[in-house]
C-alpha cells in the first residue's frame, strides 16, 4: 500500500475513533459548565492541570522507548515489552501508595484540604492510564488500530454514561427525594468530585479491557536492556514534561497569576478552560496523527526516501490543520452554545489556541530528527527552552491581560519550539520540508479567518452564509495546489 495511504488509513481509524469518543467525551463540558458554576469547574480544571504533568513523568517516556528497540539488536519484541510493563507496573504502585498516604497534607497545600479524596482519587487514575499506555503503545506497534480504537472509545463511553448518572440523574433524585436509593448516591459535599469518581471508574474499565495485553509481564525482564531504554527514554520524560507545561501550565498558575481574588481567579480559570474545549477539533486530529504518525516515522527511517516522505506528510497535515482553524473560527457563532453563557465570554482566545495548537502538530512533524537519530536529550532542551519561554510570557502578561495573556503566551512557546526544531534539525537529519507552502497555509487561513470577520461586521453579511462560502473557497485553492498530488501520495 502506498505509504501515504497506509499513514492516512491508520490516522482515520484512530481518528474516527477519538472523534466519535472525544465528541461524546465533549459533550460534558456543556455539562459540566450548565451544572457547575466557573468556580467549581475551575477546581476540576486545576487538578487536570496538575494531572497532565505527572501522566508524563508516569509513563518515563517508555512509549518512545518501546517503538524504539521492539525491533532493534535482534531482541524479541515480547521482551521489550515485558521489560517496559514490569517497571511501570512497579513504578506506578509505588506512586500511588505514596501519595495515598500524604493526601491530606498536599490537599492543603493545594488549598483543597477539605477533600483529601481527589488527591487520591487523581493518584488511581494516573497510574493505571499509565500502565494502560504501554499496553496502548503494543496494540499500535502491531498496528491493531481498530482495537486500540475500540478500547478508547468504551473507556469514554463509560466516563459519559457515569457522568450523566451521577451528576444529572441521582443529583436530580437527590432534590426530590434525597433518601432513595439513587438519591442517596449524590452528596453535594463532594460535588465536583464526581467527574473524577467517573474518570476513576472508566480508567478501570479501560485496564480490564487492556488484559490480555497485560499478560505480557510473564514473559521476562532484560536488565541489560532497561539500562538502555530508560537511558533513551529518560530524555524524553523531560520532553514530555516540558510539553506539559506549554499546554497545562497556563491553567496550573493562572489562579495565583490572576490579579484577583481566589474565587474570581478560579472563575476566570474556569472560563479560560471551557472555551479552551473549542480548539478540541484541533487536538482531536493531532492526537490521531500522533497515534499513527509514530510507529510510521521509524517505520520508514532506512528507507531511501524517508526524507521526502516526511516533507510531504508535513504538508498534507497543514493542509488539513489549517481546515480544522477555519471549521471552527469561521463557524464560532455555533460552536460557542458548547459552552455556558457565562463562559463564553472568553470566545476570544479560540483563534488564538487554534494556531497554536496547529503550530504543536507541525512541531510532532518536526521532531522526527530527535528521535531517529537518538539525539532526544537535545529534543529535550528544545521543549525545556518552550517551556522557559511559556513561563516567562504567562508571568508576563496573564497580570497584565488575564486569560488572554495565557492564550498569547501557548502561541509563543509553539512558535519558538517550531522554529529551534526545524534549524536543528537541517543539522541533524535534513527534510526538505516545502516551508513556503506551509506558511503560506498557515497565512491563508488567517487572512480568511480576519476578512470573514470584517466581512460580517462592515457589511451585515449572515455570519453562515460568509462561512460556508469562505471554507469552500479555501478547500478549491487547497484542491488546486495540492489536491492531485494528494491523491497520488507524491509530494511534487
Amino acid at each position: 500500500m502506498n505509504p501515504f495511504k497506509r499513514l492516512a488509513a491508520q490516522t482515520a481509524v484512530y481518528g474516527i475513533s477519538s472523534v466519535v469518543g472525544r465528541f461524546i467525551n465533549y459533550l460534558l463540558v456543556p455539562l459540566f459548565t450548565y451544572y457547575f458554576t466557573p468556580l467549581e469547574y475551575g477546581v476540576v480544571s486545576e487538578f487536570y492541570a496538575y494531572a497532565g504533568f505527572f501522566a508524563v513523568l508516569l509513563a518515563f517516556g517508555f512509549e518512545t522507548g518501546y517503538f524504539r528497540f521492539r525491533d532493534s539488536d535482534g531482541r524479541q519484541p515480547d521482551v521489550v515489552y515485558a521489560t517496559a510493563l514490569r517497571f511501570l507496573l512497579t513504578a506506578n504502585l509505588v506512586f500511588f501508595v505514596l501519595l495515598l498516604a500524604s493526601s491530606g497534607s498536599l490537599a492543603q497545600a493545594l488549598h483543597h484540604g477539605e477533600h483529601p479524596e481527589y488527591v487520591w482519587w487523581m493518584a488511581a487514575i494516573l497510574a493505571m492510564d499509565a500502565v494502560g499506555s504501554i499496553a496502548f503503545a503494543r496494540l499500535r506497534a502491531q498496528e491493531r488500530a481498530l482495537r486500540f480504537a475500540a478500547i478508547k472509545v468504551v473507556e469514554i463511553l463509560v466516563n459519559v454514561a457515569l457522568c450523566l448518572f451521577l451528576i444529572v440523574y441521582c443529583r436530580g433524585v437527590h432534590e426530590q427525594s434525597p433518601d432513595s436509593v439513587f438519591g442517596a448516591l449524590w452528596d453535594p459535599a463532594i460535588g465536583v468530585g464526581y467527574i473524577f469518581i467517573a474518570n476513576l471508574l472508566a480508567s478501570a474499565a479501560k485496564l480490564l479491557l487492556l488484559a490480555p495485553q497485560l499478560r505480557g509481564v510473564v514473559n521476562g525482564f532484560d536488565a541489560a536492556l532497561f539500562a538502555r531504554m530508560l537511558r533513551y527514554s529518560l530524555p524524553m520524560v523531560i520532553i514530555g514534561f516540558a510539553g506539559v507545561a506549554n499546554e497545562m501550565l497556563d491553567r496550573a498558575l493562572m489562579k495565583y497569576l490572576l490579579p484577583y481574588d481566589m474565587e474570581t481567579n478560579l472563575a476566570q480559570l474556569g472560563i479560560y478552560s471551557a472555551c479552551y474545549k473549542l480548539s478540541i477539533l484541533m487536538s482531536l486530529f493531532i492526537q490521531a496523527f500522533r497515534y499513527a504518525g509514530e510507529p510510521f516515522f521509524f517505520a520508514h527511517a532506512k528507507q531511501r526516501n524517508a526524507p521526502q516522505t516526511y516533507a510531504a506528510v508535513l504538508n498534507y497535515f497543514v493542509i488539513f490543520c489549517v481546515f480544522i482553524f477555519l471549521l471552527v473560527t469561521l463557524y464560532i457563532d455555533v460552536f460557542q452554545y458548547f459552552i455556558g453563557a457565562p463562559f463564553r465570554a472568553g470566545l476570544g482566545i479560540v483563534p488564538i489556541l487554534l494556531i497554536a495548537n496547529l503550530l504543536l502538530g507541525v512541531y510532532v512533524n518536526l521532531s522526527i530528527w530527535y528521535k531517529l537519530t537518538d539525539r532526544t536529550l537535545m529534543g529535550a532542551v528544545v521543549s525545556i527552552g518552550g517551556a522557559l519561554v511559556t513561563v516567562v510570557c504567562l508571568l508576563w502578561w496573564v497580570p497584565r491581560f488575564g486569560y488572554m495573556g495565557a492564550a498569547w503566551a501557548t502561541l509563543a512557546c509553539y512558535a519558538s519550539m517550531v522554529l529551534a526544531s526545524y534549524l536543528l534539525g537541517r543539522k541533524y537529519y535534513p527534510v526538505p520540508y516545502d516551508v513556503k507552502r506551509v506558511l503560506g497555509y498557515i497565512g491563508l487561513g488567517i487572512v480568511i479567518y480576519l476578512f470573514n470577520r470584517e466581512l460580517v461586521a462592515a457589511t451585515g453579511t449572515p455570519a453562515l452564509l460568509s462561512a460556508t462560502v469562505l471554507l469552500l473557497v479555501y478547500l478549491a485553492i487547497a484542491y488546486a495546489l495540492d489536491g492531485r498530488k494528494l491523491r497520488h501520495g507524491r509530494l511534487n
